[in-house]
């Protein structure tokens, strides 16, 4: 099979570029922002050699996993451009269910996890640079396809794993849909309220115990709720909500431990 856009992406004026493999899609897009090109493309491939993950983690795609970044110059600061990682969580969800329709396990995890019975399927991350007066953003999603990697933080799973024969390919016509509708919704940060309430619908772990590390520091309480900024609101014991704007995030188990 090859990739192809769904039709709705068609009329909405997107472009595509294929790879048959490529390091990173997201480098590849920034790449060729910084020579000129203002989207919206998407890049894609099934093989991904040199990917990257949140705090430079590599985030590889076997052959037949779905890797996909969306380029598009907008005129909007880097804080808000940064909420458009919640619109990714949902449009991917939208596409799995529209390929898979009898699936509903899959969750999101803040702040850019697509999850599917508690494990990791994909990951979402946005990476900008100024292009003259404005901003050049691209939303990488990869996708666990046929395989998964090991040893990760949060453990991971994949479609093939899940029982769920989809082909990359499939999956992205769907995503090449469904981002249209995201995309419109967020409208350049405007619509992040309606966004946010959808996100907060799927989100994993909401009202639960969690921990949350960044560098030497761990906070642990209650995830509450993310805020107009998309942070995450912690409960603590002492009856304060804290708000948290990285981290890697623990439920359960590795929560109540401190996820140590």
């Amino acid at each position: 099979m090859t990739f192809f856009l769904g039709p709705r992406a068609v009329s909405a004026g997107y472009r595509l570029a294929t790879f048959d493999r490529i390091g990173s899609t997201n480098a590849e897009a920034l790449q060729r922002a910084r020579a000129g090109e203002r989207g919206p493309i998407w890049f894609v491939t099934s093989e991904q050699t040199a990917g990257r993950g949140r705090r430079h983690r590599p985030w590889i795609a076997p052959r037949g996993n779905l890797a996909s970044g969306i380029l598009e110059v907008m005129d909007v600061p880097p804080p808000l451009a940064a909420t458009l990682g919640f619109a990714a969580g949902l449009a991917l969800v939208a596409a799995l269910r529209s390929a898979a329709p009898d699936q509903n396990r899959f969750t999101l995890k803040w702040p850019n996890d697509v999850m599917a019975d508690g494990k990791k399927l994909a990951g979402i991350l946005l990476e900008a640079e100024a292009v003259g007066d404005r901003l050049a953003v691209v939303t990488g999603i990869g996708t666990n396809v046929v395989a998964a990697p090991q040893g990760t933080p949060t453990p991971a799973t994949s479609l093939r794993t899940l029982g769920i024969e989809l082909e990359a390919e499939q999956l992205f016509a769907a995503l090449s849909d469904s981002w249209i509708e995201f995309r419109n919704i967020w409208d350049d940060g405007r619509g992040f309220a309606e966004i946010r309430e959808k996100w907060l619908q799927l989100a994993a772990g909401l009202g639960q115990p969690v921990s949350v590390s960044s560098g030497d520091r761990t906070m642990t309480g209650i995830f509450d709720t993310i805020d107009e900024a998309g942070c995450m609101i912690v409960g603590t014991p002492d009856g304060n909500r804290v708000p948290i704007s990285a981290g890697d995030v623990y439920f359960g188990t590795a929560a109540s431990a401190g996820a140590a």
